[in-house]
């Protein structure tokens, strides 16, 4: 007999906890706290045993994530003019929660919203649903265990390893169907999906997901990125505005003592470098520059969402496509046209991606006063209209019959490469979305984006573009966040959790 043969083993489980039920949130999110520092603290045990070799051939390894529950027994009468923290019919509701000390404040604030519109406890308990083996370490440390050439002694024969089929966008996408007598979902996204998320967000950002705040500019040109981390250093050593730190990639914390420091070297470059000026609950602004094209634009937004932001914004550059338009004039969005086609999977071309009031005015607002202009003057250099998104930088080399007819035909005064992903990407994920280009060439007109042609704007126009995007995210950070998290971006069949 092969000696390496063996009966299986039972699985080994941490001693079950049961749902209990929580009419305070602070005690709910404490509890979600504890279960998932011992469920992970309990593989991460297990996985020291592998490591050693004293794990027993055959022993499967499993704990879960923590979960919130909640059971609605009749119709309620919430608020109309509330977008979340409810429940629009009987049912019981579940979301497993993943790095609840990441977001205590998050959970704590929807918690407390269940508890009060619906006037039931929430159960918090352990779900049915493996944590990966490779989601249980903390930031910086990382499974590397190799796989061993003993039959049954491989990680994937040890534990549970990231499962695609439960990590997708079933429930934000509208498409979640679930087995009878299964819970609905209560939040936008499951623990595992979220996972995913944060590991990609250190990998592609140079930061961790921790550093990470609620107000977010997108741009795709590092002369915003210079021009950020001169304003926040800058902020940092006046003291002004209750920022707190700049964090760059790498983790590099710089505060007001070390403002006028410059930060060292890194190794390598992040593919999206990412910086973030802090506040107190992780209300100030953070910048990520995605580069170029919609492919990146979709990667980006899928994982921040999952942080669940109060609000992004894209600054970018355009091709102006009026007469009337000149170098350096703003556009801002009110509709897109989307020809970027990495959307059109998940959020179909039939579904319009409206313009958000609350950001509008923000927009509209932080231009009138970082420009210094009002009424006519401020038109003159800033047009309100669609936006078309396209997937082919050099379209200007095409026949010209055929785009310039759609363009004109949709009523476009501005194209470019990102916008309306990031705009439809928001809408998807209920994340409040805007969007202010600046126009940098006119093709259609004789305007190419070329280095002398395009210099002068660069000098004159990249400060003050960005300063209007911080401001405009100061604006909406002073909103209440239930005014804010407009009802637009909510459907009548929805998640309770923001």
């Amino acid at each position: 007999m092969d000696k390496y043969v063996d009966a299986p083993r039972p699985t080994r489980l941490p001693p079950l906890v049961p749902f209990s039920s929580y009419t305070d949130a602070d005690a709910a999110v404490d509890q979600l706290i504890k279960l998932y520092q011992r469920n992970t603290a309990f593989i991460r045990d297990a996985f020291r045993e592998y490591g050693a070799g004293t794990l027993e051939l055959g022993q499967r390894v499993r704990a879960c994530y923590p979960a919130i529950r909640i059971r609605i027994n009749t119709y309620p009468e919430v608020d109309s003019r509330l977008s979340y923290g409810h429940l629009v019919e009987p049912g019981v509701y579940l979301t497993t929660v993943t790095r609840p000390t990441l977001f205590r404040d998050y959970l704590r604030e929807q918690v407390r919203l269940l508890l009060r519109n619906h006037n039931v406890p929430v159960e918090i308990g352990e779900s049915d649903l493996p944590i990966p083996l490779h989601f249980a370490f903390p930031e910086g440390e990382y499974a590397q265990g190799e796989y061993s050439e003993v039959p049954g002694h491989t990680l994937r024969d040890h534990f549970d390893v990231p499962d695609l089929a439960v990590t997708d966008d079933a429930i934000v996408n509208g498409t979640w169907r679930g087995r009878p007598n299964q819970p609905r979902p209560l939040a936008p996204f499951t623990g595992p999906r979220v996972d995913y998320s944060l590991q990609r967000l250190q990998h592609y950002t140079g930061t961790s997901p921790t550093h990470f705040q609620d107000f977010v500019l997108f741009t795709n040109y590092q002369f915003y990125v210079d021009e950020f981390v001169k304003w926040a250093r800058a902020t940092l050593a006046s003291g002004t505005g209750g920022y707190q730190a700049l964090v760059q990639p790498g983790n590099h914390i710089v505060t007001r003592e070390t403002a006028s420091q410059e930060a060292p070297a890194l190794p390598f470059t992040p593919q999206m470098p990412t910086y973030h000026i802090t506040r107190e609950g992780h209300t100030g602004i953070t910048l990520i520059n995605i580069g170029v094209g919609p492919s990146n634009a979709k990667t980006i937004t899928d994982h921040v969402a999952v942080l669940r932001p109060s609000a992004w914004l894209m600054l970018g550059h355009c091709a102006g496509l009026r007469t009337t338009q000149r170098l350096g004039d703003y556009v801002l969005a009110h509709g897109y046209v989307r020809e970027d086609h990495v959307l059109d999977d998940d959020l179909p071309l039939w579904v319009p991606v409206p313009p958000l009031a609350e950001v509008q005015v923000a927009l509209e607002q932080a231009v009138a006063e970082v420009a210094g202009l009002s009424g006519w003057e401020l038109k003159k250099i800033m047009r309100t209209g669609t936006v078309a998104t396209i997937d082919n930088r050099n379209w200007e080399l095409r026949d010209q019959q055929e785009p310039v007819q759609r363009l004109s035909q949709s009523r476009a005064i501005a194209l470019d490469m990102e916008s309306a992903t990031v705009a439809a990407n928001g809408f998807r994920f209920r994340v409040p979305y805007g969007t202010l280009l600046c126009v940098s060439d006119k093709p259609l007109h004789g305007e190419l984006k070329l280095p002398g042609m395009a210099s002068a704007f660069y000098r004159t126009q990249v400060n003050q573009h960005l300063h209007i995007g911080i401001r405009a995210l100061e604006h909406l950070r002073e909103m209440p966040g239930e005014r804010l998290h407009s009802r637009k971006l909510r459907s009548f069949i929805e998640t309770a959790f923001k």
